[in-house]
């Protein structure tokens, strides 16, 4: 039976999913009704995959739970869904449509009050992770996003700055517990670290209750995943018959429901970040709000990885947690000598902090200080996959290799859009260049436009021009 006509029209995988809607609001299981050929090659693939036919249960494919909430969701509440997930090492983007029936009319329940729905679901796959579509999101969550972002890079301590930033993490997840579990796996080594910091005690419990060494507790839970980088929970009898010791360790604690992310970079298993006993009523907003933090936590906590093994003297500048000075120094005298391979092209931005002397003057240079750390935390979230200096004072320098200029723009728009949001003003001057050139020519042509953006801001704002008094 041809349940929905044109599927091979679709581009990407496309599939019509079924299940019951039981009188007592329960759902009966998932199945696969109908498929394109592009994804029917993609289901027997796996020599061990059963040949595909109307009605078999998609169970017998996949072993993921999170995409059989968004269908039930999808269907029971004739709603259109989107989703982009990390699953089975790949950047997935899915479409959820609930659609009609094969007789072009809605299933109306049977003598027995079970309803029959249908759902599209369209699913395109890419080995590259597409960022316009991980920020395709609500504005709240966003701004939530955002707040715990500028969190992770206020303080120079990085425990404590996970720590206050799964602090924030409870209030925006309404949950009793949220927390992080580090993973090292070259050390095979685990951290437990709450709202309180890191706890040792905890760690140990865990791994206790589970019967297993905190490393093995975090090899268990990546198989647990199944491929996905999500978990979603509201019931845990679903956990039960996917790894009991974890179900029993829960249940021992009177939790009752759990969403974890895994947290990667560049694929590698960093940690893993989770909120317990939730409002599940709002289980696909906090599943949001994770899915971001944690892609926002993997660079961090990679980059922590690496710093606390380097055996060398200190590149960081102590404040604001950016290289320093020699650092940069040192890597664009690289570049200079050809140390380090000359990027085919290269954007530089020079970002000096505008009303710092003011600041300082006026409030104390603990305010002053205070302003420094949130401005590397905007230039840290701004360019997050570049180099950023504190070339001294008031004044960072970003280095972009291999970037286009098209992103350039973009990522220095990103800048100005955040700074509108806070009390943090910059004075910007720009240079992309690309082919044969030279790297000091360039960073003086940046030098020089920011100080013309800094003399237009303080001709627009003279009250804050302090800097020859």
């Amino acid at each position: 039976m041809e349940y929905l006509k044109g599927i091979e029209s679709f581009h990407g995988l496309a599939s019509v999913h079924s299940f019951n809607i039981l009188p007592d609001g329960s759902f009966g299981e998932l199945r696969i009704m109908q498929v394109n050929h592009a994804n029917e090659s993609l289901l027997v693939s796996n020599l061990d995959a059963p040949k595909f036919y109307p009605g078999i249960p998609w169970r017998a494919y996949y072993n993921e739970i999170n995409h059989e909430k968004m269908c039930y969701k999808c269907g029971s509440e004739n709603i259109p869904l989107y989703s982009y997930v990390n699953a089975y090492g790949h950047w997935i983007k899915g479409f959820y449509f609930p659609i009609s029936g094969p007789y072009g009319t809605d299933e109306k329940p049977d003598k027995d009050g079970k309803r029959t729905v249908y759902v599209l679901y369209i699913m395109n796959r890419s080995e590259q992770l597409d960022s316009n579509a991980m920020t395709t999101r609500s504005s709240g969550v966003l701004e939530a996003v955002l707040n715990i972002t500028i969190k992770l890079h206020e303080t120079q301590n990085f425990i404590k700055s996970l720590a206050d930033s799964i602090g924030e993490l409870i209030k925006l997840c309404g949950s009793r517990f949220c927390a992080m579990y580090m993973v090292d796996k070259r050390e095979e080594k685990c951290t437990f670290i709450n709202q309180n910091g890191v706890s040792t005690h905890i760690l140990d419990g865990i791994a206790k209750g589970m019967k297993r060494t905190p490393y093995e507790v975090a090899l268990e839970w990546e198989k647990d995943l199944a491929g996905s980088d999500c978990m979603m929970i509201a019931d845990l009898n679903i956990l039960k018959e996917r790894d009991e010791l974890w179900y029993e360790s829960l249940a021992a604690h009177n939790i009752s429901s759990i969403i974890m992310y895994a947290i990667r970079f560049n694929s590698r298993l960093v940690g893993f970040i989770w909120a317990a006993d939730f409002d599940t009523s709002k289980i696909f907003h906090i599943k949001e709000i994770l899915s971001l933090t944690s892609f926002m936590l993997a660079a961090v906590i990679a980059n922590y990885q690496l710093i606390s093994k380097l055996e060398e003297k200190s590149t960081m500048d102590g404040l604001t947690q950016v290289y320093n000075r020699s650092a940069m120094n040192e890597r664009v005298d690289k570049i200079v000598s050809r140390g380090d391979k000359l990027p085919e092209t290269i954007g530089i931005v020079f970002a000096d902090l505008n009303g710092l002397k003011a600041v300082n003057d006026n409030e104390g240079h603990t305010s002053g200080d205070k302003l420094l750390k949130r401005a590397a935390a905007l230039l840290k979230i701004a360019y997050a996959d570049y180099e950023v200096f504190r070339a001294g004072g008031d004044e960072f320098v970003i280095l972009c290799p291999d970037i286009t200029e098209e992103r350039l723009a973009k990522q220095t728009a990103k800048l100005r859009k955040l700074a509108e949001t806070s009390d943090v003003s910059f004075a910007l001057g720009t240079v992309f260049c690309e082919g044969g050139y030279d790297i000091i020519k360039a960073m003086q042509e940046a030098d020089e436009k920011m100080y013309a953006d800094k003399r237009e801001y303080y001709c627009n704002n003279p009250g804050k021009d302090t800097r020859r008094q």
